[in-house]
């Protein structure tokens, strides 16, 4: 369906908003607030595990707060110290202004007592001249987004200034208007993350799929009718009673090969580490970074057909089977095999389910969980037949093949459901789209 536009369109002056309708006026941001944009305290607060919740950057999620990713909470005493600064209160709206998410936008929509800390800029908009809703939508369109980005300095991290957020220009219709412009996107983006969420829960589903039959493959073979047995393992369960099941360090050996990226001609190698590869899946991602990080990160020799595996964070479920001799991170280790397992074999045993359950549960009793290498030599490990693992491994290849190709195509419905969304809210929030003339919902 065709949206309506206004009639009369005159020039806003920014080059980003282009064309505003007649009677609109353009104007900083700050001239519509009840108070100057500020934000949460500079200190670092004594984080307590009961009190007042305590937010930060990480909250701000999908344009709401998730209070289940606070930092914590601080004491009573904390949280009226800082609200003399200021106090959060239903209809203030946060931007991120420092961090890798700068920019990202929140509505309180609670009465709750809760702080915040100085990542988040407040912003209280004068509800005499406009909306909380319509300001959060328009911080939400393509015009103020890249504002932002042309604004935003960087030090350790990108970061803006709230004096700078407080001068960037927004088109503001009439309240009346503002008030309907909200209620439409409410309406709208409402249908749209109805089926985001359901995308979503999709993928989800595909996931768990790829996940059951990796982890049925490599624990109970292909052949139903097979004969099993106790593998000695509880959590493990019955396997084939051929198979054979044994420490993991009996037929893998972990690479000690230290070197020193700056040598060559080491320098040049390329290097695989754990923000290359998926969780879950074996893929690598991601190397357009891994000549550049190698001379910095690099200390492993890796040789084409090593199974390369995370140490840190094991629940991510990070290992994957190098195509290339180079080097990988001081955060992996590099898993060389016996003849009698296929590194292809051993990456599929590595993200089924009994091994993720063995690796998280052990790197668990640390503070920084991490596999150290007694412990991963330890790790069970089931080992089929030569010809069994061949055929485990071309069964799952061509299985996950298809389930990766419907979850990519899934995912690229969402991006588009996504792109859509920005792009509705930047024409009614710019006013290319006269809401005025639309049927909302249940309007009569």
């Amino acid at each position: 369906m065709k949206l309506p536009a206004y009639e009369e369109y005159t020039p806003s002056g920014n080059s980003w908003l282009g064309e505003v309708p007649e009677g609109w006026g353009v104007h900083s941001m700050k001239f519509s607030l009840a108070m100057p944009i500020t934000d949460g305290p500079h200190e670092t607060p004594e984080i307590l595990d009961t009190g007042v919740p305590f937010i930060s950057a990480e909250a701000v999620n999908n344009g709401q707060l998730d209070f289940a990713k606070k930092r914590g909470f601080i004491s009573i005493e904390d949280h009226k110290k800082y609200s003399k600064k200021y106090k959060p209160a239903r209809g203030d709206v946060y931007m991120v202004k420092s961090g890798a998410t700068t920019g990202n936008v929140a509505r309180v929509e609670t009465d709750q007592e809760f702080n915040i800390w100085s990542p988040l800029a407040a912003i209280r908009p004068d509800l005499q001249k406009t909306t909380t809703d319509f300001v959060y939508y328009s911080m939400l369109s393509r015009p103020f987004l890249h504002s932002v980005e042309l604004s935003w300095s960087y030090g350790t991290q990108q970061n803006i200034g709230m004096g700078v957020v407080a001068d960037l220009d927004m088109a503001w219709p009439p309240v009346d208007e503002q008030h309907r412009i909200a209620n439409f996107l409410d309406w709208k983006t409402g249908q749209i993350d109805e089926l985001i969420t359901k995308k979503k829960l999709l993928i989800e589903k595909l996931n768990e799929r790829r996940a059951a039959l990796i982890t049925q493959a490599v624990s109970r073979g292909l052949d139903a009718n097979a004969p099993m047995r106790d593998s000695g393992i509880p959590w493990l369960g019955e396997v084939p009673k051929h198979w054979q099941v044994m420490k993991f360090g009996y037929r893998t050996r972990i690479q000690e090969g230290q070197v020193d990226p700056e040598d060559e001609p080491y320098d040049e190698m390329l290097l695989i580490a754990p923000n290359h590869i998926e969780s879950n899946t074996g893929r690598v991602v991601d190397l357009s970074t891994a000549r550049d990080q190698a001379a910095i990160s690099g200390k492993y020799l890796v040789r084409n057909g090593d199974v390369v595996y995370s140490k840190i964070r094991p629940h991510l479920n990070k290992c994957a089977v190098a195509d290339f001799d180079g080097l990988c991170s001081a955060d992996m280790y590099p898993i060389r095999t016996e003849p009698d397992v296929i590194p292809f074999f051993l990456q599929y045993w590595m993200l089924a389910q009994p091994f993720l359950d063995y690796a998280t549960l052990c790197s668990m009793r640390v503070a920084m969980p991490k596999l150290n290498r007694e412990t991963l030599s330890a790790a069970p490990l089931v080992v089929p037949p030569i010809k069994e693992q061949k055929d485990i491994i071309r069964h799952l290849d061509g299985q996950l093949k298809m389930i990766d190709s419907l979850r990519e195509k899934v995912a690229q419905v969402i991006d588009r459901l996504s792109e859509y969304r920005v792009a509705l809210i930047t024409a009614a929030t710019t006013g290319k789209i006269d809401v005025r003339k639309v049927t909302i919902g249940g309007d009569e």
